[in-house]
């Protein structure tokens, strides 16, 4: 077979495999986020508590803390990376599975541990996803079409795990729902052990010695506990009552005890010589405008996190949708254009290149959210509604006709694709700022910053929903929205610099 062949033949098996990894790291997002909070509304849990049960996503903020072992040790038999995913899919595909037994109103705590450890585990997969996606697209004119294929994969598995599961969830239950998705889950992991292609070797990080690397770890752990303790003991002795029912005090505690928690985590690395961590922080860190690109990071995306933070709350229970309204709306409608604004976010990237991309894309996220605002301030049934007869496709039914409210079609429909597109350059911006002898770390750390929003802001949005009502609630989601848009226009040079050929990787050995 010509040369040209097998080289295009690569290229399709490395874009199928990004798109099933995609797939992969899109389906357990929310089954811990917005399917999880449709399963805590239905079950009667209160807005606020809810609002805080957004917090068991943390292991995405922290995911850059063990990253650098997946970096530094490698599985046997599947090669870097597709070890790593083989066993975070099993065990996910298990808790999934367990998670189904429980129920969120009799024993939420546990519920919530149980949640914590899958989203641990989702992370943990994400960062493997993450790094393997800029490892196998080595050439950076792919970049763009990858992140479209990624977010394809992603989105896709949305819809089924945030959308066709709340229509499923009318027909059947929720547990019922989780142990498919479980089943589901076990059958990527399946797929991808068989077809991901391996990685070239020669991408391994520097060597360090292994032991040096697991205390250097474990160093960290207790620097956490140790920066949780601190801060909460800190807060009791100034006269804060850790038992307190006032949720303005609980997230004040949470808050305290991250910002506290993560810069001493740092430190215990350095100071317990964490090679593999710091060797990666340092070539991150040596990339010119490094500390202003996490601010942007975190910045770009705050306004969306914000208003999509309790987004399925808001439609049922503020506005008073049903299940299978929402589930068709938001989840398969919405998610559907959501893969529409991420592959025409791709096309434009090959005009636009990043900065006008990120710009253009941002500005366009902030406007989207002017609709849930008019949504919110006009109400349902503003506009009229449109009849969805029911149906009945095998693997998903629709048993009774629902009107979908044509105003909230509109909001999706801006949310959505504008969201859509504005992700696709946010991960084109992730990929160029990685050194791929520590994709893993840096995918890691990047990211983690960037879930600042989607994570920290839930606790906030429940109390503030709660106390300022919805309206206003989504102005403030629009004011938040744009400082990442004047960041970017701050950071034009910065930006363009990236899409130069790629900084010599000093050598470290």
């Amino acid at each position: 077979m010509p040369l040209a062949h097998l080289a295009h033949l690569a290229r399709i098996q490395r874009l199928a495999a990004i798109l099933l990894l995609g797939f992969a790291s899109g389906l357990p997002l929310a089954l811990t986020g917005q399917a999880m909070q449709a399963w805590l509304t239905v079950d009667g849990v209160d807005i606020v508590t809810i609002g805080f049960l957004g917090l068991v996503g943390l292991p995405y903020t922290f995911k850059f803390l063990w990253a650098p072992l997946m970096d530094r040790f490698e599985p046997p038999w599947l090669g870097r990376r597709r070890g790593w995913l083989l066993l975070s899919q099993l065990a996910l595909a298990a808790l999934l599975f367990f998670m189904a037994g429980l129920s969120p109103q009799a024993t939420p705590g546990f519920f919530a541990m149980i949640a914590v450890v899958v989203a641990f585990l989702s992370a943990s997969q994400d960062v493997v996803v993450d790094a393997y996606r800029t490892d196998v697209l080595t050439d950076r004119s792919e970049h763009g079409l990858g992140a479209s294929i990624h977010v394809f994969g992603y989105r896709l598995a949305m819809i089924l795990s945030g959308g066709i599961a709340l229509i499923w969830a009318d027909q059947w239950d929720w547990p019922t729902v989780y142990r498919t998705m479980a089943a589901i889950m076990l059958g990527i992991a399946i797929a991808c052990a068989l077809l991901a292609p391996r990685i070239d070797a020669a991408l391994k990080p520097p060597t360090s010695e292994a032991g040096q690397d697991l205390r250097g770890f474990l160093a960290m752990l207790l620097a956490v506990f140790a920066g949780y303790w601190i801060a909460r003991s800190g807060l009791t002795l100034i006269g804060f009552d850790p038992a307190s029912k006032n949720k303005w005090i609980e997230l004040l505690f949470v808050l305290t005890e991250i910002a506290v928690a993560l810069p001493l985590a740092a430190w215990a690395a350095r100071k317990a010589k964490f090679e593999t961590f710091n060797q990666s922080l340092t070539s991150y860190f040596s990339l010119p405008g490094a500390a202003a690109f996490l601010l942007l990071i975190v910045l770009y995306k705050l306004g969306d996190a914000f208003a999509g933070s309790l987004t399925t709350p808001f439609l049922i229970k503020g506005m008073g949708f049903a299940q299978a309204e929402v589930g068709i709306a938001n989840k398969i409608i919405g998610i559907w254009l959501t893969i529409f604004g991420a592959f025409l976010g791709g096309l434009l990237m090959l005009r636009l290149k990043l900065y006008r991309a990120l710009l253009v894309f941002g500005v366009l996220q902030l406007v989207s959210n002017f609709g849930f605002y008019a949504l919110a301030s006009l109400g349902k049934g503003a506009w009229g509604a449109v009849m969805v007869q029911p149906f009945d496709w095998g693997f998903v039914a629709l048993k009774e006709a629902a009107a979908l409210d044509w105003l909230l079609l509109t909001v999706i429909a801006g949310e959505n694709i504008s969201g859509g597109m504005g992700t696709v350059a946010f991960v084109g911006l992730l990929m160029a700022l990685c050194n791929s002898r520590f994709s893993a770390t840096h995918y890691a750390l990047l990211s983690a910053f960037s879930a600042v929003g989607r994570i920290y802001v839930s606790p906030l949005a429940g109390v503030l929903s709660e106390s300022l009502g919805w309206p206003v609630f989504f102005i403030l989601s629009i004011l938040l929205a744009m400082p990442g848009v004047i960041m970017v226009r701050l950071m034009r040079h910065s930006i363009l610099a990236l899409i130069q050929p790629a900084r010599p990787t000093p050598e470290t050995d």
